[in-house]
């Protein structure tokens, strides 16, 4: 990995398709792993639900709007190191064959551009929250220790949010950004 055998998450290369769909790569997460020389494996459950009520004003939908929804666990090797829920709207999740385990080369971001949904805007916000008792767990921290959580949200050309992933990584991680300067 890079120093401290921290895990890089460069937001300033890693929604880019190139990167993405590296080496067969099945989107961003494995690519950045595989490029630190960690071992990438991802469990991924997948189901229709509600999305939480911050997710739904994200996705501009009602709340009691079905979404299919990508639960993650994100390992390095045997070690957990993010967790990560995908909440994407059913239609735009069966035009783009969203509710396959594998996403195939890139990702579902990947998959949701061939299907006429490509993401041209990704704005994420990070926040600090305490850990649960099942984070403290995975991630063999304090319950209540501070961990952090970053709101993706995928907007197509035309405005339209297309994805909400809500990551919690684990400790150890650096986010890396790289804003324009007018």
């Amino acid at each position: 990995m890079s120093s401290n055998n921290a895990i890089v998450r460069d937001a300033t290369e890693r929604y880019r398709t190139e990167r993405r769909e590296a080496g067969e790569s099945r989107g961003a997460f494995e690519s950045e792993i595989k490029r630190l020389g960690g071992t990438p494996r991802v469990e991924t459950a997948i189901r229709r639900d509600t999305a939480p009520a911050q997710v739904a004003d994200l996705l501009s939908i009602q709340a009691s709007e079905q979404t299919v929804i990508r639960a993650r666990h994100m390992y390095d090797g045997e070690r957990l190191v993010q967790l990560a829920d995908s909440y994407v709207p059913v239609d735009v999740a069966e035009a783009a064959s969203i509710e396959n385990p594998d996403p195939g080369r890139g990702g579902i971001i990947s998959r949701m551009r061939d299907a006429g949904f490509g993401q041209t805007e990704v704005v994420e916000e990070i926040t600090l929250y305490p850990a649960t008792a099942t984070e403290a767990e995975a991630f063999g921290v304090e319950v209540g220790s501070n961990l952090l959580q970053i709101t993706h949200v995928g907007y197509t050309e035309a405005g339209r949010a297309v994805e909400v992933t809500v990551h919690r990584p684990g400790p150890g991680w650096v986010l890396r950004y790289n804003a324009p300067v007018g």
